[in-house]
């Protein structure tokens, strides 16, 4: 069984937030969101340079990043999104998680910005998750 974390940022200082994934010993950030470049807050945009952004800020703190966008909400404008999103994601799980393998060191946390994960698609990839390949998770709320 695998053990692994979400977290969302909403609301947390940069510095608090990357201190709590490492003393959690998270070792890889995998940002679900659908558009990282455009976060509101500079420190968790995903920048063209590494050492810049969120990425920037996690290599600070010990932690490695991969942003994985397939798992980004496309139904977010949708009253029903958390249907739709995970419908999508029992449709097309096998085909969207090829990039979340071995590779990837863990422990790792899901990211996205909802900073409750009862209000953000992050919480359905961690079911998915669970229930397909035997994740534990932990929500770092």
């Amino acid at each position: 069984m695998t053990a692994a974390f979400t977290i969302g940022y909403g609301g947390r200082k940069p510095d608090a937030f990357a201190q709590l994934l490492a003393a959690n010993g998270v070792k890889t950030v995998v940002d679900v969101r659908l558009r990282p470049d455009k976060a509101s807050v500079g420190s968790y945009a995903k920048a063209r340079e590494p050492d810049k952004g969120i990425a920037g800020l996690l290599a600070k703190a010990g932690v490695g990043y991969v942003s994985l966008p397939e798992l980004g909400n496309l139904f977010l404008g949708y009253d029903d999104w958390p249907t739709r999103y995970a419908d999508f994601l029992d449709r097309a799980g096998p085909l969207l998680f090829d990039r979340l393998t071995a590779d990837v060191p863990g422990p790792v946390c899901l990211l996205c910005a909802e900073k409750k994960v009862a209000e953000c698609h992050r919480r359905h990839v961690a079911e998915y998750l669970a229930r397909e390949r035997g994740w534990r998770f932990t929500h770092l709320e």
